[in-house]
């Protein structure tokens, strides 16, 4: 996570990045950490001869359920 959000930029100094592990499962664990925040961003991957972005069973839950706005960031991006 370190080398990914090196590359983010410094302009984003007004950006709070929490980092925290935990165990659970996906979906369970991220609708439970996201209530206090602004905004979550997920990621998902592009499959092999799929037209469009397919969205697995976790981006689908968070896209109904997160308390905050969702950001799905295709791979690659």
């Amino acid at each position: 996570m370190d080398a990914v959000l090196a590359g983010v930029g410094e302009d984003l100094t007004e950006v709070t990045v929490r980092r925290e592990v935990v165990q659970g499962t996906a979906h369970q664990t991220l609708l439970e950490h996201t209530a206090p925040g602004d905004l979550l961003v997920v990621g998902a991957r592009r499959r092999p001869g799929a037209v469009g972005l397919q969205l697995g069973r976790v981006n689908h839950a968070m896209l109904h359920y997160a308390p905050c706005p969702v950001a799905i960031v295709p791979e690659g991006h």
